[in-house]
């Protein structure tokens, strides 16, 4: 099948999508009138509480929930064939994700910006806030242990995408200072100098290898991890408006444009889709994804449907810089739709490759020869990848993790653009430095929210923590926070954590559609709860269907084998208290929302 009627009818979608059914839930739900002062006025303070326009701040957002999650599980998801995943990320993205990011931000702009766990224990109880602060902190560094580590393993000895990276962060505090504070309320000018710098810093970049800066900018891991806690500790501590804010808002600049480039490059090559719609390993077995279709497809694509990362952005940063509630519906649903593009761009990519390719890049080189007589068996049989290691200068075979299948298959759609043959070298290393790029964005906006979330914590027992803009507090809960996730990526343990997160996460957004319909409730709007109560009993079912399945097919054989003991060991006890945490939150939700719809009607 041709990709180009699937991107061209797929953007069709989100756009009715985003103007008819979020018109119609955003006109249904709407709490707030207008002219509301938001919390970013009412309680400025020039550091964490502080209005941004609406284009800047849906930059921002959009870069911090757009990570790893829609380029590399719709990559991953390839494996059951194209349909499935795609199908997912239609009616996920529509029905469940944009509706998850909306209903949040709605009740965190309603609760003074603060946390999904707040507002757990402010719609349902106190329990509920207790436990989804478990949930949330072992979730939280759980992911940027394990995106931290992506961006490390794809930066190490890598002197052009360090650099470009890099050269992000000046470039962001001179657009903080010069939006914010010389010219206050005109972004146009600084947006534009940041991008031809941001342009520029990726050309020049292409230059730093062999020359007598590579040096500078060529680290090993441990070192990188070390810069990367850094950062993450300025991105945290730091006024939002003179780094986070600007440097996503910039990185989101990059990460579009670079979207919808692919996009132009699909219309123009007009590509095929070389993997069937289905493949055998919707049964189970698949050598990338071992268990079936149902319920693997629904944890595997996260970020590009629906994703509990995204509660904790809403509720945590967005929700402190929205400047008016009428931005509400394009700053949530908006961008978690154009994060569902991002998806479908990634796995129409993935797709385009020789299905053997493909496979041959996600299969361990060990273990490939027990897989090749069934992918002969499937008709698989043409292989391209001697000619692709050789265009991109690299050994493909056995690069497991999605990342580099979605970078051979984005540089082989650009390269066959008339006239850009000869640069799928450069595609390739280009692609792997955006990956690194989309991904770092999430990990500077989840370590202030994390700090936020420790804040809140210690402030229950001593006052002034938790207030944001108290330095001392400010800067404990930072270095606190980033101790905890850089330590799991020094050390090299992030890897025992992070087979985990897909289910973790999802019961992450479980547990956010289950605060967003009690909040619904709670606004006297009971019958619009199916907005959220749809999407939470789809998602609940299946999400801990996953988490049993791995309990018991793969953490507990792990604990019968003395080399994987400890893996599976910490992977079951913690899946089973995130579980236990679901349970109990809706467990005391939905007493209460039998009891709201067993009253009589006035």
């Amino acid at each position: 099948m041709n990709a180009t009627p699937i991107i061209i009818g797929s953007i069709l979608v989100f756009i009715l999508a985003y103007r008819y059914y979020y018109g119609f839930v955003a006109a249904r739900l709407a709490i707030f009138k207008d002219d509301m002062i938001t919390p970013a006025n009412r309680m400025y303070d020039g550091s964490n509480y502080y209005p941004m326009s609406k284009w800047v701040l849906f930059g921002h957002h959009f870069a911090a929930i757009a990570g790893a999650g829609p380029l590399v599980g719709p990559v991953l998801a390839v494996q059951f064939g194209f349909a499935p995943g795609l199908l997912w990320i239609l009616a996920g993205a529509v029905m469940a994700g944009a509706m998850h990011d909306l209903v949040i931000l709605l009740a965190s702009v309603k609760h003074d910006g603060k946390s999904l766990v707040e507002i757990a224990r402010a719609e349902i109880n106190k329990t509920s806030g207790i436990t989804a602060s478990i949930a949330v902190l072992i979730i939280l560094v759980v992911a940027l242990a394990g995106l931290g580590m992506v961006v490390v393993n794809a930066l190490a000895e890598s002197s052009w995408g360090t650099f470009t990276i890099a050269s992000t962060i000046p470039i962001a505090l001179l657009m903080g200072v010069w939006m914010f504070k010389l010219t206050p309320g005109k972004t146009t000018a600084p947006t534009i100098a940041g991008v031809i710098m941001l342009i520029g810093a990726v050309v020049v970049g292409r230059f730093i290898p062999g020359s007598a800066l590579e040096s500078w900018f060529t680290y090993d891991r441990k070192t990188l991890t070390l810069i990367l806690a850094g950062y993450g500790f300025l991105a945290s501590a730091l006024p939002v408006w003179l780094l986070l804010s600007p440097r996503d808002y910039l990185s989101s600049f990059m990460k579009l444009g670079v979207i919808g480039l692919l996009a132009i490059g699909i219309v123009i090559v007009s590509p095929e889709l070389n993997m069937p719609a289905f493949t055998t390993f919707i049964h189970g077995g698949g050598p990338v994804i071992s268990g079936p279709l149902f319920p693997y497809l629904f944890i595997t694509i996260a970020c590009g449907a629906i994703s509990g990362f995204h509660a904790l952005v809403s509720s945590g940063t967005t929700s402190k810089m929205l400047s008016s509630v009428t931005h509400i519906k394009m700053i949530s649903s908006g961008a978690m739709l154009a994060e569902g593009v991002v998806s479908i761009m990634a796995l129409l990519a993935a797709a385009s490759l020789l299905p053997l390719d493909y496979f041959i890049i996600n299969i361990p080189v060990e273990k490939f020869s027990q897989f090749a007589p069934q992918l002969q068996s499937m008709g698989f049989l043409d292989s391209n990848i001697n000619e692709l290691s050789k265009e991109v200068g690299e050994e493909l075979a056995g690069r497991t993790g999605g990342a580099v299948t979605l970078a051979v298959g984005m540089a082989k759609i650009f390269s066959a653009i008339p006239g850009l043959k000869s640069l799928m070298s450069y595609w390739y290393h280009f692609a792997i430095m955006f990956e690194a790029l989309f991904i770092l964005t999430t990990i500077d906006a989840g370590t202030r929210i994390g700090r936020f979330l420790i804040q809140e914590a210690i402030g229950k027992v001593y006052k002034p923590f938790a207030r944001t803009n108290w330095l001392p507090g400010n800067l404990i809960a930072s270095a606190m926070f980033v101790f905890m996730w850089g330590y799991f990526i020094y050390s090299g343990s992030v890897a025992t954590i992070w087979p985990m997160f897909g289910a973790a996460n999802q019961l992450l957004a479980t547990i956010a559609l289950t605060v967003g319909t009690s909040f619904i409730i709670n606004s006297g709007r009971k019958k619009y709860a199916w907005f959220t109560m749809a999407p939470l009993v789809f998602l609940g079912i299946t999400t801990l269907t996953a988490c049993w399945l791995n309990m018991k097919n793969i953490y507990l054989p792990q604990i019968q084998v003395d080399g994987t003991y400890i893996k599976g060991l910490i992977n079951l006890v913690l899946t089973g208290v995130i579980m236990v945490c679901a349970i109990v939150i809706l467990g005391n939700a939905v007493p209460k929302w039998v009891k709201a719809y067993s009253k009589v009607k006035d």
